[in-house]
C-alpha cells in the first residue's frame, strides 16, 4: 500500500486529529437554526455522514458521527485518542412496531399526541456503531454488510424486516453508554447512562451527562426526563445523593422532581430528603453502658477522623464520599528509608516529613500519656490540643492515626479504644504486649492503617454496612428514639426511593430570539373545532413559530398548519381556520406585528397566539392519536395515584378500576394469577385472592 512517504501511525493521527474533541463538542455556541424539529436536521447534515440508501431502511434512518476522547498534546505514539461514535437513528414512527412511549406514559406525557418521528442518540458499549451496518446472518452467524442480499456462506436471503429486527435489537439494547431519545416536538427522555462502572473505558457518567446536557441545548429540546434507576458503589445511587445534597445525581445538570410514584409530590420529596439526612447520628448510640456494635464503633472512627464534627447522617455520608474519592485519586503513600510522604485532603502536593519529624512528635505523645495518673484515657483531641506546638497539624493527625499500637522505649503499649460516653477515640499507656491482628482489623481500630485513611476495599465496605444500616428502609438499624422516629425515618426513605422520574425544562427561546433578533416568534397553541371523546384526555403542546418580520395573518396560519402537521400524527389532515383574540378587523393580509400587542406573552418575552382549526377527515393516522395508547383505563388509587407511574398495578374485577398492588396489600413476588375486588366494591369486606391482573 502506498502512503507517500508517510507512516500509518501519522496517518491514524491525522484522521484522529480531524474529528471533533468528544469533550467540546458540539459547542453551545454555535448558532440555532429554530425549533428542535428544525435544529436536528441542521445538525444532522452538518455533522453526520450520509445515511444508506433509504430503501434498506423504510422506517428507520442510522447516522453516524465520530467522535475522538482524549488531548491531541498529550498524545503517545503508540496510544492514540479513542475515537468514538455518536449514532442518531431517525425512526418514523408510524411504521414503527413500539408506536406509543412508555416514558411519556409514565411521567405524565400521556395525554400528549404522537409525533411522527422520533431521534433516537446513541453511544454503544462496545465501540461499535449501529452506523457501521453489519450484523450476522441469521441463517450461518457470518458478518454482512446490510446492503447485501444473500449470504455468501448459506445463500440465506436478508429481507428489510431482518435489517430493521436488527436495529430495533440495538434500540433495546441495556448497555448503551449512552441513549436518548427525542420526538420530534423536543419532548426526550434520557434512557440510559452507563459510566466507568458500568464497563466503559474512556467515558465517565458525568462526561457522558455532559455531553448530553450539551446536545440537547444546541437541538433546543424544550424538555428531558429520566427516571432515575442508578447505581453505584453498588447501591441506589438516588438515595445515597439525595441524602448528601438534597437531589438525586441527574440534579446536577438540572433535573428537578418530575413525578412521585404512589401519588408522591416535590413537597413530600423535599420533607422526606430533610428528614433522613438530618438525623442526629447521636441517635444511634444507646445511654446505657453496653458492648458497642459495628455500627457505632464505624460513625466513632470517622467522627475521629474527620477535621470538622460530624454531626448529622448527611456530614456522615458526604466525608466518607469525599475519603473513597481522595483514596481512588491517591490509592498509596510513598515511602523510603528517610521520608513519608503524604497526599492530603484538599492539598495539590505531597508533603514530606522526615521519620526524625514523626519519632519526635509520637515522643511528645508518649510524654503525655505517660504523665496520665492510673487507668484514665485521654481523647483524641485532648492529646492533639497537648502536642499541638511540636509540629505542624497535618504531622500531628497522621500520627494520632497511627499511634495505636505503637511501642515505648520503656516496654509500653499504646492502647484506644471508642469512648462510652462521647464517641471518639481515647488513648491510655498499658504494659504488656502489641495489640493482635484480629484487634486492630476491628471497625473501632480502623485508625491504625498503613496509608491516611483506610483502603478504598475497607472504606467501600463501610460504605456499604452504613448505607444498608442507616439509608435502606428494610434494614436500618435504631438503638434509640421513639417509635415515631424509627417510622418517620423508614418512610422518609421509601419515599425518596420511591421517586425516580426527574425532569430537565430547557428554555431554549432566548438563545434564539438573541440569534434571530429580526424574526418573529409566536408559542402556537392549536384548539380543534371537533370533540374528543370524554375519557380521552388530550394536551397538545404549544409550538414555536418563527416568522419573517412582514409575515402576515395567512402566514401565520400557514405556518401554524405545516408544523402541527409536520409534528403531529393526529395533524396530518389539519388546517388552520382563524387566529383567535385578533379582533373583528384584523384581515388575513393584516401584518402580525401590527397586532401583536393583542396577545399574551409567556414571560420569555415571545408573543402566544391561539389557533383554532380542524382536521379534514379522520384525524390521526390509523388511529394513532395520543401517547397514552388505545386503551382506556382509571386509576384511582389509595395512595392519591390518579394516572400509571410505572409500578405494579392490578384492576378490580368489578369496577374496572386500576390501583397499586403494593396500596391493595398484595406482595409484589405473587405468581400465582388472583382475584381482586376494590374497597369500595366489596364495601368494605375482605376478599379471597385467586386471580391476579398485573400492569406492568
Amino acid at each position: 500500500m502506498v502512503v507517500n512517504g508517510r507512516s500509518m501511525k501519522r496517518m491514524k493521527r491525522r484522521v484522529t486529529a480531524d474529528l471533533s474533541n468528544f469533550h467540546t463538542f458540539p459547542s453551545t455556541g454555535d448558532a440555532s437554526v429554530g425549533p428542535f424539529r428544525n435544529s436536528v436536521r441542521a445538525f444532522l447534515s452538518s455533522h453526520a455522514t450520509l445515511p444508506p440508501p433509504a430503501s434498506l431502511f423504510p422506517d428507520l434512518l442510522p447516522w453516524q458521527i465520530l467522535l475522538r476522547v482524549g488531548d491531541l498534546s498529550s498524545e503517545g505514539v503508540d496510544s492514540p485518542p479513542a475515537i468514538i461514535c455518536l449514532d442518531v437513528v431517525e425512526e418514523d414512527v408510524a411504521g414503527s412496531v413500539s408506536v406509543y412511549c412508555d416514558q411519556c406514559r409514565v411521567v405524565g406525557w400521556s395525554g400528549n399526541p404522537v409525533c411522527g418521528k422520533r431521534y433516537h442518540f446513541i453511544i454503544k458499549a462496545d465501540g461499535g456503531s449501529i452506523g457501521r451496518y453489519h450484523k450476522s446472518c441469521p441463517g450461518c452467524g457470518d458478518i454482512l454488510h446490510l446492503s447485501e442480499s444473500r449470504c455468501k456462506s448459506c445463500n440465506y436471503v436478508m429481507t428489510t424486516e431482518d435489517v430493521e429486527d436488527w436495529i430495533y435489537q440495538q434500540l433495546d439494547d441495556t448497555t448503551h453508554l449512552l441513549h436518548g431519545v427525542v420526538h420530534a416536538n423536543g419532548y426526550g427522555h434520557l434512557l440510559r447512562v452507563n459510566g466507568r462502572e458500568a464497563g466503559s473505558r474512556v467515558l465517565s457518567g458525568t462526561h457522558i451527562l455532559d455531553f448530553w446536557d450539551r446536545l440537547c441545548k444546541v437541538l433546543c429540546v424544550r424538555k428531558v426526563s429520566v427516571m432515575d434507576v442508578s447505581k453505584k458503589y453498588g447501591l441506589e445511587y438516588r438515595l445515597l445523593h439525595a441524602i448528601m445534597k438534597g437531589h438525586p445525581w441527574y440534579g446536577d445538570w438540572g433535573y428537578e422532581f418530575g413525578s412521585g410514584s404512589f401519588g408522591l409530590t416535590l413537597d413530600a420529596y423535599k420533607i422526606a430528603v430533610e428528614t433522613l439526612s438530618g438525623q442526629h447520628l447521636s441517635s444511634f448510640f444507646s445511654h446505657a453502658r453496653k458492648p458497642r456494635t459495628r455500627l457505632q464503633d464505624l460513625i466513632s472512627f470517622y467522627q475521629s477522623l474527620s477535621e470538622r464534627e460530624l454531626v448529622n447522617v448527611r456530614d456522615l455520608f458526604v466525608f466518607l464520599i469525599g475519603l473513597i474519592r481522595l483514596a481512588r485519586k491517591n490509592p498509596a503513600r510513598t515511602e523510603d528509608g528517610s521520608y513519608k510522604k503524604i497526599k492530603l485532603s484538599g492539598s495539590s502536593n505531597l508533603i514530606t516529613w522526615s521519620i526524625n519529624d514523626i519519632k519526635r512528635v509520637e515522643e511528645a505523645m508518649f510524654k503525655v500519656l505517660r504523665a496520665v495518673s492510673g487507668s484514665n484515657w485521654v481523647s483524641y483531641r485532648a492529646l492533639r490540643g497537648a502536642v499541638c506546638k511540636v509540629g505542624p497539624p497535618e504531622l500531628l493527625d497522621f500520627c494520632l492515626k497511627d499511634l495505636k499500637g505503637k511501642q515505648t522505649p520503656d516496654g509500653l503499649v499504646v492502647h484506644a479504644r471508642c469512648s462510652h460516653g462521647s464517641a471518639t477515640i481515647e488513648f491510655r499507656l498499658e504494659p504488656g504486649c502489641s495489640p493482635s491482628k484480629e484487634e486492630l482489623m476491628e471497625p473501632s481500630s480502623t485508625i491504625i492503617t498503613t496509608n491516611q485513611h483506610p483502603s478504598i476495599d475497607h472504606l467501600l465496605r463501610d460504605l456499604r454496612y452504613l448505607y444498608e444500616s442507616i439509608l435502606h428502609p428494610y434494614s436500618m438499624i435504631f438503638y434509640s428514639g421513639s417509635s415515631t422516629e424509627v417510622t418517620a425515618s423508614k418512610a422518609a426513605a421509601t419515599t425518596i426511593l420511591d421517586c425516580k422520574q426527574f425532569v430537565k425544562t430547557y428554555n431554549p427561546y432566548i438563545k434564539l430570539r438573541l440569534e434571530n433578533p429580526s424574526s418573529i416568534f409566536l408559542e402556537c397553541s392549536v384548539e380543534l373545532m371537533e370533540q374528543f371523546e370524554e375519557e380521552e384526555k388530550v394536551n397538545i403542546p404549544t409550538e414555536l413559530l418563527v416568522l419573517p418580520a412582514n409575515a402576515t395573518v395567512l402566514d401565520l396560519k400557514v405556518e401554524a398548519s405545516k408544523t402541527f402537521h409536520e409534528i403531529y400524527l393526529m395533524f396530518r389532515r389539519f388546517h388552520a381556520e382563524e387566529v383567535l383574540g385578533f379582533g373583528d378587523d384584523v384581515t388575513e393580509s393584516t401584518q402580525i406585528k401590527a397586532v401583536l400587542g393583542s396577545c399574551c406573552s409567556n414571560g420569555n418575552g415571545i408573543e402566544s397566539v391561539r389557533v383554532r382549526g380542524k382536521c379534514v377527515g379522520k384525524s390521526g393516522v390509523n388511529g394513532i392519536r395520543t401517547e397514552r395508547g388505545e386503551e382506556r383505563w382509571t386509576v384511582d388509587c389509595g395512595c392519591g395515584a390518579k394516572d400509571d407511574d410505572g409500578e405494579r398495578m392490578l384492576a378490580c374485577d368489578k369496577c374496572g378500576v386500576w390501583q397499586h398492588t403494593r396500596c391493595a396489600g398484595i406482595p409484589d413476588f405473587e405468581s400465582e394469577p388472583v382475584s381482586f375486588v376494590c374497597y369500595k366494591c366489596r364495601n368494605g369486606r375482605p376478599t379471597e385472592l385467586t386471580r391476579f391482573n398485573v400492569v406492568m
